[in-house]
């Protein structure tokens, strides 16, 4: 519902569905500012908006409880003949059981948060020593009956064209750095990315870095003072971004979502991890596609060591 990495986590999950059973009709509950990110994959039918984020803001408006209103009455439109609740907290479960139709998900041992099972029909027991990815797989593959699939994830994400002046902004040759996440201990040193991009700019790498608040625009700014041929981006959209990513040449980001998105784009994609574990969130490429994972909790790779592995990803791509 409100995490861009594990929405693009939960895509795969959507593939198995519909393998299965290609008449399926599918809906996804998201927040609204990943609506247009869940958009991007053509098997999802209908993708309903929650703001629970806004109206926690604005709790004692007249506005709030009338978009609730109408939220409670959309998500009741149908009766599902499934409902799968990935996320394993107590508001997505919560989601579960206010919608129409026999609801599953992660049991007491297994979910995020408890109580959150409690909310739910059917509990399943989902070993938490799992990628997130396989979770979710396994979440599909427990519900509906059929055997948990062990090829390479699916994101069937497709990006729709943009305009000539968004082409623009992205210089030939050139690396995403994704330098920025929402939790301050998943953060690689300012100095070591400058390192990094240094190096990348005497290799004749363009670099080009985004933001999203005004704190990470800040980080970005910083980084690049200090290169010679590297831009801050204006602020974009997630989709505007999944298309820049598109345009490049590679990936180089933390564990946050807008890295997690290049993996599904199939973008030659080098993770930096620092406070998560790689077993559970590492990079999964698709068949096609080439993503490699450094570090892991606890760990702080060094600037040598995150080079080498962009020379190996690229050098195999």
């Amino acid at each position: 519902m409100s995490s861009m990495g594990d929405i693009i986590h939960n895509m795969p999950l959507i593939h198995d569905i519909k393998q299965q059973h290609p008449d399926a009709v599918i809906d996804w509950l998201v927040e609204e500012a990943f609506v247009e990110l869940v958009r991007l994959n053509p098997l999802v039918n209908q993708v309903i908006a929650i703001a629970l984020r806004r109206w926690k803001k604005n709790v004692f408006a007249v506005q709030t409880w009338h978009e609730i209103s109408a939220f409670k009455k959309r998500l009741r439109d149908n009766e599902y003949d499934y409902i799968l609740d990935t996320q394993g907290l107590i508001k997505s479960a919560l989601m579960a059981a206010l919608a129409l139709g026999k609801s599953y998900g992660q049991n007491a041992k297994s979910s995020h948060e408890y109580p959150a099972h409690w909310f739910l029909k059917q509990p399943l027991n989902i070993p938490k020593n799992l990628h997130a990815i396989t979770r979710n797989r396994l979440t599909g593959a427990l519900t509906l009956n059929y055997a948990l699939r062990d090829d390479a994830p699916h994101y069937d994400i497709v990006l729709p064209k943009q305009d000539a002046e968004l082409n623009k902004l992205i210089p030939n040759n050139c690396v995403m750095l994704v330098h920025s996440t929402a939790r301050e201990a998943k953060h690689w040193p300012n100095d070591y990315w400058v390192q990094l991009g240094k190096t990348l700019n005497a290799q004749g790498y363009a670099l080009v870095l985004p933001w999203g608040s005004a704190l990470e625009k800040t980080r970005a700014q910083t980084i690049a003072s200090q290169l010679t041929n590297a831009i801050v981006l204006p602020k974009l959209s997630i989709v505007q971004l999944a298309y820049c990513l598109s345009k490049s040449i590679a990936c180089v980001g933390l564990d946050t979502g807008l890295m997690h998105i290049a993996v599904a784009i199939n973008k030659p994609t080098l993770a930096i991890f620092t406070d998560t574990h790689s077993w559970q969130a590492g990079t999964q490429p698709a068949i096609d596609g080439r993503a490699i994972t450094i570090g892991g909790k606890p760990s702080l790779p060094a600037v040598d060591a995150v080079y080498a592995a962009f020379n190996d990803l690229i050098t195999h791509v």
